[in-house]
């Protein structure tokens, strides 16, 4: 392999038929890192309000902790195969497996919003190395017939962590305050570095690399792809391009990520290997991760939002919902692989996208009355959906794939995920408004004062506040037009709930037929299965 060529693979040697115990130690404490690293999107999700009341920031200023933290992490995937070659694999992840949780630590003593922000852009950053890193273990240390027990427990990280990371993150504000939630990266943390310290091989540094680097490329891509995760996170809340910041941002990450993309595709050593698209397999592999992204991001967003704007629950009541969606599989993964030597892993992949379509779908019917409990059953048909879809999908996507080129496509494959999911949130944030309005208008057609049943309402409602202390009876009068005007508009915020779970079933039934036009990878597929 030429000095060039080397920039876009990792030189860890190929695993042999068997992996050692010292190999699956590296690839566990890897997998701690991707988990940490997910959670920490979701995990300061419910505690939000909160955090805002801490640093004194407002409501709307308060996304930015978020989003700061995923512009990080999605910039930084992409870049993971080329620097852990500059810096050698193992140097560059245990730099990143330590700064992630100082950076974490720091974000509980950040006092306003702008440290905060640069804080947690940083913790991204450094959390966005150990997602890809963690993947590319199991293409590169575990032999093709274990990497189906690898690519579970990985599954683990991407489908459970977003579930639980609401329930922790709730729980520990509520009980201890919104600052423990940036501490617990700590011990696991120390835990990963001290096992990947000890078993992954030293590397020299070959930072004349740096002088072969696709810069152009990094540039652009850092560029276009911060503009679009602003873009997807504040959009809705500016209402999208009527908004000059918007619009300008949008500009930028359209004319960055089209220069990205031509750069990619004419360059003799790019940054991001495009061309891996065009393996039928890892195309279409790349594709359901991407709606799966939506839907597995997207449900976290919308359930808790229902469940605080709705049902008024807070941070921890919300998390205790949610951990049905993330308990479970803990027990049904593990089961994954099993289910894999014996079965068609595009029938296994399909089964759960379509099961967790069919949770989603149980979610289009949400009445006033629909709270947590209601929500449980609908939970449970989640979990073992998802428990079945990130594995199956996974070996799918890597068939074929050289393990000099599992680095690259772990790249891809995570970026486009997460931005599968930045997306989702945004895509269901402006689905919400705008059918929200639209539900209000239809029944506020309906609600009028030429309706008999209205009147009454209304005049129920004026003596209410007449005998609860209000003297006034036009005071009375303009008590009760608020009140129904609230039930209105809360009726109309369900509805807008409701629709948002049936784009995700729709999205997830596309991602579902478009497995089974996969080709069949052999059995113990992985990287390097034909």
């Amino acid at each position: 392999m030429s000095t060039i060529a080397a920039t876009t693979a990792i030189a860890i040697p190929q695993p042999s038929a068997k992996a050692s115990t010292r190999e699956w130690i590296a690839v566990l404490a890897g997998m701690i890192g991707a988990f940490m690293a997910i959670l920490n999107i979701q995990i300061t999700n419910a505690s939000l309000l909160d955090i805002e009341g801490g640093i004194g920031t407002g409501v709307d200023n308060g996304a930015w902790i978020s989003t700061s933290y995923l512009i990080g992490e999605i910039v930084v995937i992409p870049l993971t195969a080329f620097f852990s070659n500059v810096f050698s694999f193992r140097r560059y992840i245990l730099v990143n497996s330590i700064l992630f949780p100082l950076l974490s630590i720091a974000c509980a003593f950040a006092h306003d919003l702008g440290t905060m922000i640069v804080l947690r852009g940083l913790q991204g950053f450094a959390g966005g190395v150990l997602i890809p890193m963690a993947f590319t273990m199991i293409l590169t240390k575990l032999p093709k017939a274990q990497q189906p027990t690898g690519l579970a427990i990985f599954a683990l990280s991407v489908t459970v962590a977003p579930a639980i990371g609401p329930t922790i993150g709730g729980y520990l504000t509520e009980n201890y305050g919104w600052q423990t939630i940036f501490f617990i990266n700590a011990l696991p943390s120390a835990i990963m570095a001290i096992a990947l310290a000890l078993t992954l091989e030293k590397g020299p540094l070959q930072l004349g690399l740096l002088k072969h680097g696709d810069w152009a490329g990094i540039v652009t891509m850092a560029i276009g792809l911060s503009a679009l995760q602003t873009v997807l996170e504040e959009g809705n809340k500016d209402d999208w391009f009527s908004s000059p910041f918007i619009l300008k941002l949008s500009t930028i990450a359209v004319v960055s990520l089209s220069a990205f993309i031509w750069i990619e595709l004419t360059v003799q050593n790019p940054l991001v290997k495009l061309r891996l698209l065009k393996q039928r397999n890892f195309g279409i592999g790349v594709l359901v991760n991407v709606l799966v992204g939506f839907a597995l991001f997207g449900s976290v967003y919308i359930l808790p939002q229902y469940l605080g704007q709705v049902q008024r629950y807070n941070a921890e009541q919300i998390g205790n919902v949610l951990a049905w969606t993330g308990l479970p599989q803990l027990i049904l993964i593990p089961l994954v692989p099993v289910m894999m030597k014996r079965f068609d892993v595009r029938y296994i992949g399909f089964l759960g996208i379509a099961i967790f379509a069919i949770s989603c779908f149980m979610n289009v019917t949400l009445s006033a009355d629909t709270a947590g409990d209601q929500f449980w059953i609908p939970n449970i048909v989640r979990a073992i959906g998802q428990a079945m879809v990130i594995t199956p999908i996974t070996a799918i996507t890597t068939a074929g794939i050289a393990p000099a080129d599992a680095a690259a496509a772990s790249g891809l494959t995570n970026m486009l995920r997460n931005l599968g999911g930045a997306v989702g949130t945004a895509t269901l944030g402006t689905v919400l408004t705008k059918r929200e309005q639209f539900h209000s208008n239809i029944i506020g057609q309906s609600v009028t004062l030429a309706r008999d049943e209205v009147r009454e309402r209304l005049t129920q409602t004026t003596n209410y506040f007449l005998s609860h202390g209000v003297s006034d009876h036009a005071l009375a009068a303009q008590k009760a037009t608020v009140a129904l005007g609230s039930i209105i508009k809360r009726q109309a915020l369900i509805m807008g709930f409701s629709d948002t779970f049936a784009v995700i079933g729709i999205l997830l039934a596309t991602a579902a037929i478009a497995t089974l036009f996969a080709r069949k990878p052999q059995p113990g597929g992985g990287a390097g299965a034909h």
